[in-house]
C-alpha cells in the first residue's frame, strides 16, 4: 500500500479543482495547471479534498498511485504559493542580470550567456550574485534552475560556478610542490 497516495490532498481556499475524468485542472492566483492521470488511478473531490485511489491491485497501480498524487498535490500547492528555486554564483567577474525577457549570465566565457526567460515563470536577481526563480509549475522551475546551473557547475577546486542556495561543494585538494 502506498503511503504517499492514501492521504488527501487539501485544497485552499482560493484554488478551484476541476476533476473531469482523468483530466485534473486547477486554478488558483498563480495560473491554471493541468494533468492527465494514467489509466491505473482514480480520482474524486470530496468536500475540499482530492481523493486518489488505484483502481485495482497490481504492482503498477500502486507505484502510480503514489506518484499521482505527489503531481497532484504539486498542481494544487503550484497554484496557490508557487514554487522558487534560488541559485548563488561564485567567482571572480561571475554575474547575473535581467535584462528584458532573458536572463543574461557572465560565467568566465569570451561571450555572455543569454538565457530566454519561458512564460510563467520569473526571474529575479537582487544581487549580481543570486539568481531567484520563481513559478507555478515545479517542474518548468527545476528544469530551468538546473539548466542554468549546467552553464557552469561549481567546480571541486576553488568552487567556482553557479550552485543552488545551500549546496555543499566536496573540495579537493590543490597541487603540493
Amino acid at each position: 500500500m502506498s503511503r504517499v497516495g492514501k492521504y488527501p490532498v487539501a485544497v485552499p481556499s482560493g484554488v478551484t479543482i476541476n476533476v473531469s475524468g482523468k483530466q485534473i485542472l486547477a486554478k488558483g492566483k498563480l495560473g491554471e495547471l493541468s494533468h492527465v492521470l494514467v489509466d491505473e488511478v482514480l480520482a474524486e473531490l470530496k468536500d475540499n479534498q482530492i481523493v486518489l485511489k488505484p483502481r485495482d491491485n497490481s504492482k503498477r497501480a500502486r507505484m502510480m498511485w503514489g506518484m499521482s498524487r505527489a503531481v497532484v498535490a504539486n498542481l494544487v500547492k503550484g497554484v496557490s504559493a508557487g514554487f522558487t528555486k534560488n541559485l548563488e554564483i561564485e567567482g571572480v567577474g561571475y554575474r547575473a542580470a535581467v535584462q528584458g525577457k532573458d536572463l543574461v549570465l557572465q560565467l568566465g566565457f569570451s561571450h555572455e550567456v543569454r538565457y530566454p526567460i519561458p512564460k510563467g515563470i520569473t526571474v529575479a536577481c537582487e544581487k549580481p550574485t543570486s539568481i531567484s526563480i520563481s513559478g507555478a509549475d515545479i517542474q518548468q522551475v527545476g528544469q530551468m534552475a538546473a539548466e542554468i546551473r549546467e552553464y557552469r557547475p561549481p567546480e571541486p577546486y576553488k568552487g567556482k560556478g553557479v550552485r543552488y542556495a545551500g549546496e555543499y561543494v566536496r573540495r579537493k585538494e590543490g597541487k603540493k610542490k
